[in-house]
């Protein structure tokens, strides 16, 4: 596993820099209009959707979030581990960001433990 934030594709971190920095419209850009994203077991299909997900994701508590590493599985699949640290429940918690490429758009993201 690289720890290497810039051995990442340019939509992933595009992605991570504009969510942690909570600029939704950003954010919105690096998805496809058909993208999914799975968050705590709810889906979210279709930009409405996933910009939803983008505006309301985490916004109840106040953290800091940093990569701790990424693993590339083929061309278009990337685990990126993240560590969030905050007011939540527990405080630390270590989320394996699993990326579906699509071109230079992501296709689809998993976010679990």
């Amino acid at each position: 596993m690289t720890t290497t934030p810039s051995t990442l594709p340019a939509v992933i971190r595009t992605y991570l820099a504009a969510h942690t920095s909570g600029e939704v419209d950003a954010a919105a850009r690096t998805f496809a209009p058909d993208a999914e994203v799975t968050d705590q077991d709810e889906v979210f299909t279709g930009a409405e959707r996933v910009r939803g997900f983008l505006e309301g994701a985490g916004s109840e508590f106040t953290y800091t979030t940093r990569v701790r590493g990424a693993e590339r599985h083929d061309a278009g699949r990337w685990v990126v581990l993240v560590r969030l640290e905050g007011d939540f429940p527990g405080g630390v918690a270590d989320l394996r960001y699993r990326f579906l490429l699509s071109g230079d758009l992501i296709a689809r993201l998993d976010i679990a433990p």
